[in-house]
């Protein structure tokens, strides 16, 4: 009898880290099913090969995870789902004491709540249901490396990923009464195009005139250049197989280049003695 692919579910992966997983996993002979919004996202997807069938779906709407779900079971028939997933994710620049409520708020519905909206939906796929047949699969979170250890200006950013890590740790402690592991990938700077639209959007033009106007600027300009030189997208797509696959895999992932300096040493590091490396780094002003 011949074996079954792999299969996975991934959301937002329309391009940057998502995309680069669906390539990777589809190259490597898995069944992968990537999340689109638009139509017009879904074009370079149905490039990737046979075994890519995209779906719709957006997060923050759960009738359309219910849709996509509906149509991963249709390919997948009795089989369990190996993998979701949750990549989709925005990130957007701003002092907290002046960004929109809403707008923060939109952080947490979509990098945070909307992973748990898609973990409850492929649940019963992943093992939940006990018809199906197969090994229970897994759910991998893309989180940051915000979500160990804050940043100014993206706030919103680093709480919405501190809490997709608290959920994936809760999830983990919960669903071992079906076999279902959950597992995060924090990654530092990714060569992807998120950081560099921002600046061309001119996200800190809006807060030239107050106090925070130069170091926002200066933090903007550290973003890009850690983009660029950054990991390769494909790279992180390889730890997610590892979480994916490992026969005992890690419960945290952390992909991150110049690890001990920009990572590991600042968690260990007082935060006092943090914030005065943020504040020196970026051109704060002190009264």
């Amino acid at each position: 009898m011949a074996k079954h692919p792999k299969s996975v579910v991934i959301t937002g992966a329309t391009s940057g880290i998502g995309f680069a997983i669906a390539e990777h996993l589809a190259r490597e002979g898995w069944l992968v099913f990537p999340g689109y919004r638009s139509d017009d996202d879904a074009k370079d997807l149905q490039g990737l090969g046979p075994q890519v069938h995209p779906v719709k779906m957006d997060v923050t709407q759960r009738e359309t995870l219910e849709a996509a779900r509906q149509d991963v079971q249709s390919h997948l028939g009795a089989r369990r789902l190996t993998g979701l997933v949750n990549n989709a994710g925005i990130a957007k620049l701003a002092p907290l004491m002046l960004q929109d409520v809403d707008e923060f708020a939109s952080h947490l519905d979509i990098n945070a709540v909307g992973a748990l909206r898609a973990s409850q939906v492929f649940g019963d796929l992943l093992g939940m249901e006990t018809t199906l047949t197969g090994p229970p699969g897994r759910i991998v979170t893309i989180t940051s490396m915000g979500g160990e250890l804050a940043s100014p200006f993206l706030g919103a950013y680093t709480a919405s990923k501190h809490a997709a890590e608290s959920i994936s740790d809760s999830l983990r402690r919960e669903l071992i009464v079906y076999g279902i592991d959950a597992i995060v990938v924090g990654p530092g700077s990714v060569k992807t195009p998120i950081w560099q639209k921002a600046k061309d959007a001119d996200a800190a033009e809006k807060f030239s005139d107050t106090r925070w106007g130069k170091p926002i600027r200066s933090f903007l300009d550290g973003m890009v250049k850690g983009g660029e030189n950054g990991l390769e997208p494909q790279e992180v797509a390889r730890v997610v197989e590892t979480a994916l696959t490992a026969r005992n895999p890690k419960a945290r992932y952390a992909p991150v280049p110049n690890k001990l300096r920009s990572f590991i040493l600042p968690k260990l590091l007082p935060k006092r003695l943090v914030d005065r490396g943020f504040w020196s780094q970026y051109d704060f002003p002190r009264i």
